[in-house]
């Protein structure tokens, strides 16, 4: 029975370190599907699973605890970079500039809330601690990683902020859905008429491609080819359809057209009232991805998906001289954002472009682009590894801080998620296959994030109950109770009341700020449309970045005076 002794204690053990790791995973993994009123915490319950095997003794020799906990949060952050990066820039755009604003100004007003509060109560929480309160009432675990890494640079020696980080995140969670169910009641928002103030700003600033079908009324126009046509209206869109002369085409731009031609024309809604205004036909339908009237058997829609390399980093522009006449591309598809083909886009492997033209053309068009699902089935280790040691690379050189005693370091929660979030945007112009299936992707997150809570919660457990029952446990839940609810009571109400803010994407944009998915599911499910979802993956990405980094630089700016 030695050998069963050995398994089940000797922190030193490989076969001892994977057994504990896979019972509080696994376990951990289940628990988190439980759901009380609807809401669960997902995967951080393998963080309290692993501070009830840490409270019982089972042990992980220390070099072990710190590896696997590095290494999962650098799979976690870097596969979340590669899964934001192609929309992550798009955060700055005009239309999202309010969303912008208010999440600096609520990660601002965390941190003065913490700060407050530490001040407040110095005599008995170190600022250490008190930043463990942080990001649990923020529900940030990257951000508590970064934290500990700067903690491990100063030699910090006292009690685990991950004690005081998972006091506080349960009550975060629950406390972000009873705040935004408060602000509901508070505006008195009807979530229908939100739903419909959401479609007609969508509308206003532009947004995902919308189908409509419009006749040639216009003398003006008769005789112009499309090409001039785009140059009349001073934006783009794609004509993927034209009913003339009894035949239908899918026409270039050098098609000229007639009195009574129909066309099927894809554009961006802020382009629709333009359009209609000039053919000077009555709209006949705006639908989604078909006409209601031009239909016939010539002519075909497919969607093609990009798997070929060599298309890797083609723009637009570059596709009628790859792809020949006959073809007409109306949307892209990528990462579960919906784009127009402007000219200037680059494309991506993995990308799903919407082709209208003859079954010839198309079936020639799939071939040059590959369209075999079963390339993007094989990971690309190639990306992953290089984008990896690039991250750490990054993440470990330092930087000088006038007024600081030490160098700071992004480290491996910043660095790598930095360089995923540059592949995923940039990687196709230097021809860099930054597609991952989205299976694969939140696989690997998922394990990387398991094995990050699973070990800081072995850290944790022989303290975690000690705080609870005779420590500071219910200190760390009242303060992190304040440090949730008050910064998105006042950023949630300026959000409605100055910046005029759509009811559903406040719920999506406190979702994204907190990165709680809980929340997230919560915003979803009160409306049919994805305004909360649109909000959470605008504000996402940048608020990570920012929790990461306000983490680092307010303990290392507060070290000295703490």
């Amino acid at each position: 029975m030695m050998w069963l002794q050995s398994l089940l204690t000797d922190p030193n053990s490989i076969p001892h370190v994977i057994l504990v790791y896979a019972l509080v995973i696994g376990i951990g993994t289940l628990l988190g599907r439980i759901r009380v009123a609807g809401v669960s915490l997902g995967v951080t319950c393998v963080l309290f699973a692993g501070l009830v095997a840490g409270h019982w003794g089972l042990g992980v020799a220390e070099q072990n605890l710190h590896f696997l906990r590095d290494f999962g949060l650098t799979l976690f952050v870097f596969f979340i970079g590669l899964q934001v990066g192609p929309s992550f820039f798009s955060v700055f755009r005009k239309s999202a500039s309010s969303l912008v604003l208010l999440t600096l100004l609520l990660v601002a007003v965390s941190i003065v809330v913490t700060l407050g509060l530490w001040g407040l109560m110095a005599d008995e929480l170190s600022l250490a601690q008190m930043m463990g309160v942080h990001f649990g009432a923020v529900t940030n675990t990257p951000g508590l990683a970064a934290a500990i890494e700067v903690l491990e640079q100063l030699d910090y020696q006292g009690e685990d902020i991950t004690v005081a980080y998972a006091c506080a995140y349960p009550l975060g969670v629950v406390a972000t859905i009873l705040t935004a169910i408060f602000l509901r009641r508070l505006f008195n928002a009807d979530l229908a008429e939100e739903e419909r103030a959401w479609d007609a700003e969508s509308r206003d600033e532009g947004g995902m491609p919308e189908t409509l079908e419009v006749i040639v009324k216009n003398y003006a126009i008769v005789g112009k080819t499309i090409a001039e046509v785009k140059l009349l209206v001073g934006r783009p869109f794609v004509v993927s359809r034209l009913l003339t002369r009894g035949e239908e085409l899918s026409p270039s731009g050098d098609e000229r057209l007639e009195i009574d031609d129909r066309l099927v024309i894809d554009c961006e809604p802020v382009v629709h009232d333009a359009i209609v205004t000039l053919f000077g036909g009555k709209e006949e339908a705006v639908v989604s991805g078909k006409s209601s009237h031009v239909t016939g058997t010539h002519l075909e829609a497919r969607r093609i998906r990009i798997t070929h390399s060599s298309v890797n980093g083609y723009r637009m522009h570059d596709l009628p001289t790859l792809l020949g006449t006959g073809i007409n591309i109306t949307r892209v598809s990528r990462a579960g954002m919906t784009l127009f083909p402007s000219a200037e886009l680059v494309l991506q492997i993995g990308d799903v472009l919407l082709c209208v033209g003859k079954t010839q053309a198309l079936d020639r068009a799939a071939a040059l682009m590959g369209n075999k699902e079963r390339r993007l089935i094989e990971p690309n280790l190639v990306t992953v590894f290089i984008g990896i040691a690039l991250g750490v690379l990054l993440g470990s050189i330092p930087i000088a801080v006038p007024g600081l005693s030490v160098s700071i370091q992004m480290g491996l929660a910043a660095g790598p998620l930095i360089v995923a979030i540059l592949i995923g945007r940039f990687g196709s112009t230097v021809k860099f296959t930054a597609f991952t299936t989205r299976s694969a992707n939140v696989m690997m997150r998922e394990t990387g994030i398991s094995l990050f809570l699973a070990s800081v919660g072995i850290a944790a457990g022989p303290q975690f109950a000690d705080a609870m029952l005779h420590g500071n446990g219910l200190l760390y839940v009242s303060l992190g109770l304040v440090v949730t609810i008050l910064p998105l009571l006042i950023v949630g109400i300026l959000a409605r009341r100055v910046f005029k803010v759509n009811f559903h994407s406040i719920m999506g944009f406190m979702a994204g700020t907190t990165t709680d998915p809980p929340t997230l599911a919560y915003a979803v499910s009160l409306s049919e449309r994805n305004t909360a979802a649109v909000a959470y993956s605008t504000v996402y990405p940048f608020a990570m970045i920012l929790r990461i980094l306000t983490g680092q630089l307010v303990i290392l700016l507060l070290w000295s005076v703490a």
